[in-house]
């Protein structure tokens, strides 16, 4: 499907080069009285190789639409994922370094959707937000109460993201997976 290159939005799969290319993030230039222009960050969906691309606002890229699956993040074994479709009960292993920048928000039974071109998984799509349980983290100061600062923690997946003092080893809490930030505790 083409699509003019002012549609493009992070996440979406490009046929370009002769090959796919995920869309990891995009900005848009209007130098003065010149016409506008797209400034895209593009990773190889197969290679892993990031490039940068600079489209014209008027041109047209293929957009390569993928069927999404519910699958189950089972396990981690060494560099490689299982996931298992919820309907089927098929199992698939996904390699790390396709899924790299979601590795730190899985964790076992966490539903997502995998996304394939034909029986090829390409990406995995998280929830909006997960919970993560803290396992490392500074103690809080009686004096950061009043202050608005920040300190990180290390949650069960190693991710490390940064929290308020008043969060404390042992407690769960709920993380935005597109910005990767604090949101609240978890109930």
């Amino acid at each position: 499907m083409l699509i003019q290159a002012t549609q493009l939005r992070p996440g979406m799969i490009l046929e370009y080069n002769n090959g796919l290319w995920r869309v990891m993030a995009i900005s848009h230039i209007t130098p003065g009285n010149w016409r506008g222009m797209v400034q895209t960050k593009l990773r190889n969906v197969k290679t892993g190789t990031q490039t940068e691309n600079r489209f014209r606002s008027e041109d047209r890229v293929e957009r390569i639409i993928l069927s999404q699956v519910e699958m189950e993040f089972l396990y981690q074994e060494g560099d490689d994922f299982h996931f298992m479709n919820t309907e089927t009960y098929d199992q698939i292993t996904i390699p790390k370094e396709l899924i790299e920048d979601v590795v730190g928000f899985l964790t076992p039974n966490l539903k997502v959707e995998v996304e394939f071109q034909e029986t090829t998984p390409l990406n995995v799509s998280l929830p909006k937000t997960v919970n993560l349980k803290v396992v490392r983290t500074d103690p809080g100061m009686r004096s950061a109460a009043v202050t608005n600062t920040l300190k990180p923690a290390t949650l069960e997946t190693g991710l490390v993201v940064q929290v308020p003092h008043f969060v404390q080893e042992g407690e769960t809490i709920t993380i935005n997976t597109e910005t990767r930030e604090y949101m609240a505790r978890a109930k």
